[in-house]
């Protein structure tokens, strides 16, 4: 099929990225734990660029230590990272793929605090309150957090341009501001979150001023000819737990700010939602618990209040039911309002792996599809309606005859993709081959982020690795195919770490 829109360049306004597919920010835990990047992260990037992306956004990349969101997850906080981020710069851009990075500080959102966040009372090891625009912990992992003071916002302001200008000297294509999702510009943002009573708190003006200072900085660090983009949570939902939370900010406070962006010279927006990472509705799909099950016990040892409750509800299976009445209310509740704004092309039975159909068949995929596909792309038209620059769209896409419709109606003008780039590192490729789905799709089983939090970022579903029919095998033969796929599986997450790094003996 044709693939017009899809690979047509984007122009920015001092960038180009040769098609429409960005590969999304999605992290792994591999790099150091001092947070210097190692031979995974060049391994990893390279995937996508050989692909065939346009463009890559990395994945969160912490602008100090007190920001990081979890160790072992590459910073840009000093001169020193510089090198690094000129071997990531080298290795994406022989396959003509920008590579732009996303500047970010966790604020009261993380996952796993780190020692070098921590502090000791009475003996015990506890997590440090976070830097924050409140004293209440975040709703998920319930990690403490402060109102912190003015000085201190003007030095994590001065942090994000410093790091730009880092990423710049690096020869990268641009930055990207991780302005949604719960992360601390977020938390400036949010009507729900922000508790502050000062110039950065209560009016929507005043809880963009961060954000807009923060624009202003990197902007005097780098000039105006570097690309700068914005992530943005334009729906924030933040009623999860509990469900008589404040909703936070609205799609028209959202315009706004896309709009303000623009004026204080952002030039591209990439557009999402949710209050908090992860969220009921981001990524959509189902929550992992089977994965989480595995994963989330390395998070009661954080302290969040929340996290001892969690990995109960996660651990036993019985309850699970009883945690979805709450997770699950308001996936629940948007679906029931939401419409696909357009359609891709039915999908054929032959276009699919034949093993993959016999777990998932084509019916049951295409629903998958008409679910989880451009979940955002309704609310995405309207801030596209309402500035002058680019946006790019996340949400599920993986099907090109979709993409191409999403460009040609003006919804976005380019796209975003995670889950299904993990699953389908070449999937650019296969649109290039004229073909609208790979044949072993991503099934939005969501297992790839429950695993961050203790193993390799891959696909983890079975579904996909299958070496042969399993149909009418003796169970021991059906154990045999089983294992077969989990072989499988293991090679390709465990790919990230091909080529190995050369080791070699420190200087005396």
């Amino acid at each position: 099929m044709a693939s017009n829109e899809i690979f047509q360049p984007l122009y920015f306004r001092h960038l180009t990225v040769k098609n429409r597919v960005f590969r999304s920010s999605v992290t792994g835990r591999w790099d150091n734990y001092d947070g210097s990047g190692n031979q995974a992260r060049v391994n990893w990037e390279n995937k996508f660029a050989k692909g065939g992306v346009g463009a890559i956004i990395s994945s969160y990349v912490p602008i100090s230590l007190e920001g990081r969101i979890t160790p072992n997850v590459v910073m840009i906080d000093c001169d020193e990272r510089i090198p690094f981020w000129q071997t990531i710069a080298e290795a994406v851009h022989r396959y003509e793929c920008k590579y732009i990075l996303q500047l970010s500080h966790a604020g009261r959102q993380r996952d796993i605090e780190g020692i070098e966040n921590t502090e000791t009372i009475r003996s015990q090891i506890k997590p440090r309150p976070a830097p924050s625009t409140t004293k209440t912990e975040d709703q998920v992992n319930g990690l403490p957090s402060y109102e912190m003071p003015i000085s201190q916002i003007k030095k994590i302001i001065q942090d994000f341009a410093k790091a730009a200008g880092r990423a710049k000297a690096a020869g990268l294509d641009g930055v990207e501001l991780h302005s949604s999702h719960g992360y601390l510009i977020n938390q400036f943002l949010s009507s729900a979150i922000n508790e502050r009573n000062d110039d950065y708190g209560g009016s929507l003006k005043n809880r963009y001023r961060f954000l807009k200072e923060i624009v202003q900085a990197i902007r005097q660090e780098v000039g105006e000819q570097f690309h700068l983009q914005a992530k943005i949570s334009i729906r924030e939902f933040n009623n999860i737990i509990p469900p008589w939370q404040p909703s936070g900010n609205t799609i028209e406070d959202a315009i706004q700010i896309c709009q303000w962006l623009e004026e204080d010279g952002v030039d591209a927006l990439h557009i999402s939602r949710g209050s908090t990472f992860p969220h009921p509705l981001l990524p959509s799909g189902p929550f992992p618990y089977r994965m989480l099950r595995y994963t989330y016990d390395t998070m009661t040892s954080s302290g969040g209040k929340n996290s001892f409750r969690n990995v109960i509800f996660f651990r036993y299976p019985w309850l699970w039911p009883l945690f979805e009445l709450i997770w699950g209310r308001l996936p629940r509740k948007v679906s029931r309002r939401y419409k696909q704004p357009i359609q891709g092309l039915k999908i054929q039975d032959q276009w699919l792996d034949e093993y993959f159909k016999e777990h998932i068949s084509t019916e049951e995929f295409q629903q998958l599809l008409n679910k989880h596909q451009g979940t955002i792309l309704q609310d995405a038209k309207t801030i596209k309606d309402n500035v002058n620059i680019p946006i790019i769209t996340t949400g599920g896409f993986q099907q090109a005859s979709y993409i191409n419709q999403a460009i040609a109606d003006g919804y976005t003008d380019g796209v975003s993709m995670a889950r299904t780039l993990v699953a389908n590192n070449d999937l650019v490729h296969h649109f290039e081959k004229g073909k609208d789905i790979a044949p072993r799709p991503c099934t939005y089983c969501n297992e790839c982020l429950g695993a961050y939090l203790e193993l390799p970022l891959g696909c983890y579903t079975l579904d996909r690795f299958y070496q042969r029919s399993i149909k009418n095998l003796s169970r021991s033969e059906s154990k045999k195919a089983d294992r077969e796929a989990e072989v499988a599986r293991t090679r390709e997450v465990m790919s990230v770490f091909d080529p190995p790094p050369k080791p070699y003996v420190p200087p005396m």
